[in-house]
């Protein structure tokens, strides 16, 4: 007897896109223009945020990874008193757009396949909603998802399980036959506090490991996700 399967909802970035491939450029494009290209001021302001100029890496605790555009912010306001935080993220979102995806694997036929076998899909990021669609619009797959939340789409952030109860809620999905798929910590607890199973992935900064500790499943991309789904006997073809 197969188990049920009838939703996946992926976080974004470090998920579907690689993240040090895909944020490297924005830290990198971002903190240079507010710091009016000071080199100094780019790298104590990268510190802050858990990225590092020099060698273009995150840490694994840097609040990009799993922040919201506010909280990533309000760690930087204090040391730029001629911007107002609002102008802030409003400048982050637009870098945000404007950045080159690397997907972590081919999108497209994967995300068909899930179609296919009548599974829907959603994306919940911590990211803002307008360049979380430019993104997937980018990657031409945005007419693949079935719901697309970010952090400013009213139901709260990651390790919260609004977004994800809002996907449930949208299509009359019963929780415990949805995936919640992300490269974080805040991902696999929000699934688990909305009552989901959970995949771990390792496109992200967190090691194996470190997401051993919050879900049974840990894959090195989102493409290793239908055999892994065969293999344990879902309704997946």
């Amino acid at each position: 007897m197969s188990m049920e399967l009838t939703g996946i909802i992926f976080d974004k970035d470090g998920t579907l896109f690689d993240f040090n491939q895909t944020w490297g450029k924005w830290a990198e494009t971002f903190l240079t223009h507010i710091s009016e290209n000071n080199v100094n001021k780019a790298t104590r302001l990268g510190t802050l945020i858990g990225y590092d100029l020099f060698y273009n890496s995150f840490n694994e605790h840097s609040i990009v990874i799993a922040g919201t555009p506010y909280e990533i912010a309000q760690k930087l306001i204090k040391e730029l008193p001629d911007w107002d935080i609002n102008n802030l993220i409003k400048y982050m979102n637009d870098v945000t757009e404007s950045v080159e995806t690397k997907a972590a694997a081919p999108l497209k036929p994967l995300l068909k396949r899930f179609k296919d076998n009548n599974i829907r899909l959603g994306v919940a990021t911590n990211d803002g909603i307008y360049p979380a669609l430019a993104h997937l619009k980018s990657a031409n797959v945005l007419d693949l998802f079935d719901l697309v939340i970010g952090s400013d789409s009213g139901f709260g952030s990651k390790p919260g399980e609004g977004m994800l109860l809002e996907f449930c809620k949208r299509f009359n999905l019963d929780s415990s036959n949805v995936f919640m798929v992300g490269d974080s910590i805040h991902d696999l607890l929000a699934g688990k506090a909305a009552n989901m199973r959970t995949i771990g992935v390792l496109t992200g900064i967190a090691k194996r490991d470190e997401l051993m500790k919050y879900t049974n499943i840990v894959l090195n991309h989102i493409g290793e996700i239908p055999d892994f789904l065969i293999n344990n006997k879902f309704n997946f073809s």
